[in-house]
């Protein structure tokens, strides 16, 4: 028999991930038939936009996705000329990844629109509020990261 003390829509891990859900399906609006992306190929998309070149490893470390979501999504982008490929001058074993211009151009497009969303999301709180949740947000991550706390 279920136990009396656990409730699963009051439980922090599963209201997260059920917001976060919601909240990227929402988003996908911005970026999925607009742009034809998938929500990895969007992240994976704005992550690289910021950098100069990266490799696989360094996008899957970043973007909080699987390596197989990473690879299907790099080989995607590339495909429709958002991301190229390179070997690394440093190290020739090492495949780099970088935006290509149409990519940027793209990228440049959705951030507005993806901004307004974020923006109008936020208005359910005050100038404070958005403060202490930035907070909260952070010291959250730092216990996962384990900077802080046991978990």
């Amino acid at each position: 028999m279920a136990s009396d003390d656990f409730s699963l829509s009051d439980f922090l891990p599963y209201r997260l991930s059920v917001l976060a859900a919601q909240m990227s399906k929402k988003l996908s609006k911005v970026y999925g038939e607009p742009y034809g992306l998938s929500t990895p190929e969007w992240r994976v998309l704005a992550h690289v936009a910021h950098r100069e070149k990266m490799s696989v490893r360094e996008i899957h470390d970043s973007v909080s996705l699987d390596k197989p979501s990473v690879s299907r999504a790099v080989s995607k982008l590339e495909k429709a000329d958002l991301l190229a490929k390179s070997t690394s001058d440093r190290d020739h074993r090492l495949v780099e990844i970088e935006v290509t211009d149409r990519g940027l151009e793209v990228f440049q497009q959705i951030v507005p629109e993806a901004l307004a969303f974020e923006a109008a999301v936020l208005e359910a709180f005050s100038a404070q509020e958005r403060l202490q949740l930035d907070d909260l947000l952070a010291r959250l991550q730092g216990v996962l990261d384990g900077q802080t706390g046991k978990a």
